[in-house]
């Protein structure tokens, strides 16, 4: 992850923290990036760490989704050939995929998710 990327999903959470304290402790960040030494890697690999998994998880189910699945990407990034194996796999058994590049772009996906824009503010999960 970038340090834009990075800087994004900080203000994302911090938005969802404000926005939803309630459910603050179901959206959490997977760290499977970043740069690490052989032996950590292998470490985490058998602890299960899996390539591809999304930067963000809201574990809370809406309409037919089990959860939502959040990668966050710049204006310019790209999913890796993991990441869109990980995105079919998940969505293939029911979750909510969707990448943001912004700020708006998260609110936009969790306020479509929980409920319509319409309802912001009377949503069930506020």
């Amino acid at each position: 992850m970038t340090h834009e990327e990075s800087r994004i999903q900080q203000g994302c959470v911090r938005w969802f923290r404000y926005q939803f304290p309630n459910l603050a402790r179901l959206l959490f960040a997977v760290p499977n990036g970043g740069a690490r030494d052989r032996v950590t890697g292998a470490i985490l690999k058998g602890e299960g760490v899996v390539a591809g998994v999304s930067d963000l998880i809201l574990l809370v189910p809406a309409g037919p989704y089990h959860a939502l699945c959040v990668e966050m990407k710049t204006r310019t990034g790209h999913q890796s050939a993991s990441q869109k194996e990980w995105q079919a796999e998940v969505e293939k058994h029911g979750y909510r995929y969707v990448v943001c590049r912004s700020l708006d772009d998260f609110i936009n996906a969790v306020y479509g998710y929980l409920g319509s824009n319409e309802t912001r503010g009377k949503g069930i999960y506020q």
